[in-house]
């Protein structure tokens, strides 16, 4: 009666969860979106209470759905979005600010000037990260210096830290837990990715009070009981960053195998094993997974905006409805236009770092219409990808595994996959169940309880809906022509970025 695992997935648009069975698939779920504020330009904030709101009612949509009471859901894994950081009253457990938002860049400044003081490699030594606003501790930092009194109180003990991970596990353990794992401290600017403890060099460097900090956990293990609004005590048993959730429910577990995510934004990860390897070709060391105190390591190269830029055609210029429509329309493109999208929104990410590049469209002609701008759109998340696995194979981490695997919501495009595995010059292969971020939340939470198979074995159940294999051959537009389009995107990022 208790064979079923309940998977929260807490993104940066909507909070999903899925219930799973015994079998490890899907039985209901249910998602809802909530409200992005932007008060300045390059800030974005999230509502800590919608957040947590939006994580409890679909939680109880999903169990109401699949007719199951909380006492018959064995475990919670949680899966959130990353490096966005909250802060708030232990006594009241209530925010003292907005959450801000990983894809936040009011840090820039401070970022940049500890990179001019010359502590860029120390943090990356230390961190595996980089010294940009994306992580969570300049955040933090800015924080404690702009609410009034919140460094005096964080020193004192009386605020807690967390990215959502935490904030959500505090809520469900009505307050009883400050914790979070391995994944999401990596990715704080403030963890030893070697040790896997918080760092007293970088919490002096970003001056943070150790007392705000949670405790650091396994991916895996048990975190606390979660009854606030269940109706009854579930243990919750593993959290994991979304692009480590995905990876694992990817099957990614031995070394060379490297998915993408295509969310808001897309998260390539190539799994390196039991070591972290540095990169020269600054892409991001990060851990992979901690279970039962061991940790494996990966590389990842982080896009800002892939998802992004459909929603810029839909809601920005009204090209289209929906996004479901920007395949097809894109499909409609004239071959021979030469139009490229480098969609530096808030900066670039991996492997340019960026925060200071601006959003460019060039390459336009008087015949150029709505399909080529959506063929832009669609193209610069596979040019900026490419760049990514380029890069993971320069930092001879081995050469990343010669099938892509990919998920998200933007993976369901046929027309965006086969443009992905055209550019890359490689398959690329999508899943059955696309949702892999909340499957590996699940699979990780039923593994600690008990449910289901070790690792390897998972990994040999895993099979993909559909292969898109690269274009060869004559009358291949896309591969007589990869070379030629690709020199055009550099061109374009390199204007992008005022060079």
């Amino acid at each position: 009666m208790t064979a079923h695992v309940l998977a929260l997935d807490q993104g940066t648009s909507s909070s999903r969860a899925i219930l799973f069975g015994p079998d490890l698939q899907p039985v209901a779920q249910a998602s809802e979106s909530f409200t992005q504020y932007y008060p300045q330009p390059g800030w974005v904030e999230h509502d800590p209470e919608e957040l947590w709101r939006t994580t409890l009612s679909t939680a109880q949509e999903a169990l109401r759905r699949a007719g199951v009471a909380a006492d018959q859901v064995a475990a919670i894994g949680i899966a959130n979005q990353r490096e966005t950081t909250l802060l708030w009253d232990r006594a009241t457990g209530r925010p003292v600010y907005p959450a801000i938002v990983w894809q936040d860049r009011r840090t820039a400044r401070a970022c940049a000037a500890l990179e001019d003081a010359g502590h860029g490699a120390r943090v990356e030594a230390r961190t595996g990260l980089r010294l940009d606003p994306y992580f969570s501790a300049t955040k933090l930092a800015w924080l404690l210096d702009n609410v009034p009194d919140a460094r005096a109180a964080a020193g004192a003990g009386r605020l807690a830290f967390g990215t959502v991970d935490t904030w959500l596990l505090w809520r469900l353990t009505g307050g009883a837990v400050h914790a979070t794992d391995a994944t999401n401290a990596s990715r704080t600017l403030l963890l030893d990715i070697r040790t896997g403890q918080w760092d007293p060099e970088m919490l002096d460097l970003f001056r943070i009070p150790a007392a705000v900090l949670p405790e650091v956990r396994d991916t895996t293990g048990l975190f606390g009981l979660a009854s606030a609004g269940l109706g009854a005590a579930v243990p919750v048993c593993a959290m994991a960053g979304d692009q480590q959730a995905a990876l694992a429910g990817q099957g990614c577990f031995r070394p060379g195998m490297v998915k993408a995510t295509y969310g808001t934004g897309c998260f390539a990860l190539l799994h390196t094993g039991e070591h972290p390897v540095p990169s020269r070709h600054r892409l991001l060391t990060t851990i992979a997974l901690q279970h039962e105190g061991r940790r494996t390591y990966a590389l990842e190269g982080s896009i800002f905006v892939a998802g992004a830029a459909v929603q810029w055609l839909r809601d920005g210029l009204g090209l289209i409805g929906e996004a479901a429509e920007a395949g097809p329309l894109a499909a409609r493109a004239d071959p021979a236009q030469r139009v490229y999208l480098v969609p530096a929104f808030v900066g670039l990410g991996a492997p340019h770092w960026d925060p200071a590049a601006q959003g460019i469209l060039i390459g336009l002609t008087q015949n150029t219409g709505p399909a080529e701008l959506a063929r832009a759109a669609l193209e610069c998340v596979a040019f900026q990808t490419a760049d990514l696995m380029d890069a993971m194979h320069r930092d001879g981490a081995g050469v990343p595994a010669e099938v892509l695997r990919v998920d998200g919501g933007m993976s369901a495009s046929d027309w965006t996959m086969q443009c992905l595995a055209d550019t890359l010059a490689r398959p690329v292969e999508r899943p059955h169940v696309l949702e892999t971020t909340a499957l590996g939340a699940a699979y990780l939470a039923g593994l600690d309880a008990g449910l289901y198979p070790a690792p390897d074995e998972f990994a040999r159940t895993w099979q993909a809906e559909r292969r898109f294999t690269p274009c060869s051959g004559p009358g291949c537009g896309a591969s007589g022509t990869r070379d030629e389009r690709r020199r055009g995107w550099a061109d374009a990022v390199r204007r992008s970025r005022g060079l």
